[in-house]
């Protein structure tokens, strides 16, 4: 894909609790695009169990999958990333495994959306980290900053989140 390729190739990022599904559905519906939901959540609620380092990787390997079926599209928004699955990896099991690493500098190019953590924390039984948003969003952006992405931070309530993120990818995109 060239240059021009990536940049409608946008991954919707960030802390738990900062509107990222709601964004990605959102900037889908605006630009009549493809939004692709984070398997995380499908393949959590389908679990009879506490999730395992084993499961983490199966949720990366669909995510890769979901990601290059769909990155060719004329325009596609991702609910995550793989930069989101690594800090996953890094912070539960001190440890991010080779193939995840190799994988992100061709499958994880795009532009970046990192949705800030100033929306107050709402509880969803697969959310971990109430006090650590801040912290995991610094930790998004560092990767981001490593891997040399392109991103923007996402800021505002309600309506205004969604006007900052399509300025922001109206600029990208014209």
């Amino acid at each position: 894909m060239g240059n021009s390729g990536l940049k409608k190739v946008f991954f919707i990022t960030g802390a738990e609790s900062t509107g990222k599904s709601t964004l990605t559905g959102e900037l889908a519906n605006h630009y009549n695009a493809i939004g692709v939901a984070e398997y995380a959540r499908t393949y959590l609620e389908n679990l009879d169990h506490h999730y395992e380092y084993s499961d983490v990787e199966a949720i990366a390997r669909r995510q890769i999958e979901l990601i290059i079926q769909h990155r060719s599209g004329p325009m596609v928004f991702f609910d995550t990333c793989l930069i989101n699955l690594k800090v996953w990896f890094r912070e539960v099991y001190n440890t991010v495994p080779d193939w995840l690493e190799d994988t992100i500098p061709g499958a994880g190019q795009g532009i970046y959306l990192i949705c800030q953590p100033d929306l107050p924390w709402e509880f969803d039984p697969f959310r971990e980290n109430p006090h650590r948003r801040e912290y995991l969003s610094d930790q998004y952006e560092q990767e981001l900053k490593a891997a040399g992405f392109t991103y923007f931070r996402v800021f505002g309530l309600g309506e205004k989140r969604i006007q900052n993120a399509i300025e922001i990818v109206n600029r990208i995109i014209c």
